[in-house]
């Protein structure tokens, strides 16, 4: 079964809107394992506006799942990351104004850079995974890199889901296949939803893990977030599994 791992960096959102610790990310990211997910994923930005850098701290210490964080492998980001010692982080190309994640690495023009970059954090022990658009190619250069696992970045794919899902599935099939034939691990991640989800599971071969946050906590809104998180794993049991 693919691993649930739940982003919530929206939780900050909310708590910095306001100031002081309402609602408390620490106690989210517990209860959220305590209902069932597998993992919990942080994108603390440079300008902090919504996971702190003292919140990672506090979540890893607090928390006994898989931690993922996932950045742009500034120095300062790096040093946070060889602090905490996370299961994995996510290495993403973010530049520091933007909103969201919008794209995978280039990883053939950024090869040296994230060789290096992988290579210090596998020296810590820590499990590495490039953050890639679907393209073959990528996956081919994530792996001579040195990562463990690629991440699919899913935007297209749920842009185009409602118009044709195997038509929308396909690149990241071919993307997922070459990944396997170098020994890549396959997470996914980005606009993922309950709609979209076990399509996109029952279809990828290999997939480890799939990192969810946005949709994930505006459906807890009216759901509660127990029962959303349930709904996600129910999407990750594989094909013929009752929704």
């Amino acid at each position: 079964m693919t691993k649930l791992s739940v982003n919530i960096n929206k939780i900050a959102v909310l708590r910095n809107s306001r100031g002081g610790d309402l609602p408390d990310v620490v106690a989210a990211a517990q209860n959220a394992e305590r209902f069932g997910a597998q993992g919990i994923t942080v994108h603390p930005r440079p300008d902090e506006r919504h996971i702190r850098y003292s919140d990672v701290y506090d979540i890893k210490r607090l928390i006994a799942t898989e931690l993922n964080i996932e950045g742009n492998p500034t120095p300062k980001f790096l040093d946070m990351v060889f602090d905490v010692t996370p299961e994995q982080v996510t290495l993403v190309p973010d530049a520091p104004n933007a909103i969201t994640s919008n794209s995978g690495w280039n990883v053939r023009a950024h090869q040296g850079f994230l060789t290096t970059v992988v290579a210090a954090l596998k020296g810590k022990g820590i499990r590495t995974s490039i953050f890639i658009n679907p393209d073959p190619a990528m996956a081919s250069c994530a792996a001579r890199c040195g990562a463990d696992r690629i991440e699919l970045y899913t935007e297209a794919y749920a842009a185009h889901y409602i118009n044709g899902a195997e038509a929308a599935l396909a690149p990241y099939l071919a993307t997922a296949q070459e990944a396997l034939r170098c020994g890549l691990g396959i997470n996914a991640g980005h606009d993922l939803n309950l709609e979209n989800l076990k399509y996109f599971a029952d279809n990828i071969p290999g997939l480890l893990e799939v990192s969810i946050g946005h949709a994930l906590i505006s459906d807890a809104i009216y759901l509660g977030l127990e029962n959303t998180i349930q709904l996600y794993l129910r999407c990750l049991k594989g094909p013929g599994a009752e929704l």
